[in-house]
């Protein structure tokens, strides 16, 4: 990405994607790569059918104390870039969305499949991105 395509592109992509693997680190070299496996899963439910609106920006793979709080800061501050939305989906971490007002949306895997029935998940994950855009 160049400034001059940015600018170009900004007016399109107005929504920011920000994976988090949530590694404890203590997982082996094969238990990493599948974790890493659900999450790109995870994230095709969204960068697939939303290409060109979208721009997914690079993982928090490790999980820390106050995680929450560090990615409302990333929110925060990728608002302040440009960005009308920010969206944080994770396949397999917990988040504190109380301690994240500056996210617009917090997918995660494990309340999903709480309420959403695996095989429709796919289409919970769409209605949510375009909720979010009427706002």
């Amino acid at each position: 990405m160049t400034q001059d395509s940015w600018a170009e592109l900004q007016l399109y992509m107005d929504t920011c994607l920000i994976p988090y693997t949530a590694l404890k680190g203590n997982q082996s070299p094969v238990e990493a790569t599948e974790s890493l496996e659900r999450l790109r899963d995870f994230l095709d439910l969204v960068e697939i059918p939303f290409k060109g609106r979208i721009m997914t920006y690079p993982a928090f793979h490790f999980e820390i104390p106050e995680m929450s709080m560090a990615l409302n800061t990333v929110c925060k501050q990728l608002k302040a870039s440009g960005f009308k939305y920010v969206v944080i989906m994770s396949s397999d971490g917990l988040l504190e969305k109380d301690q994240m007002p500056d996210a617009d949306l917090i997918l995660l895997h494990a309340d999903i499949v709480q309420n959403v029935e695996e095989n429709e998940i796919s289409r919970y994950i769409g209605e949510k991105i375009r909720e979010l855009w009427k706002r």
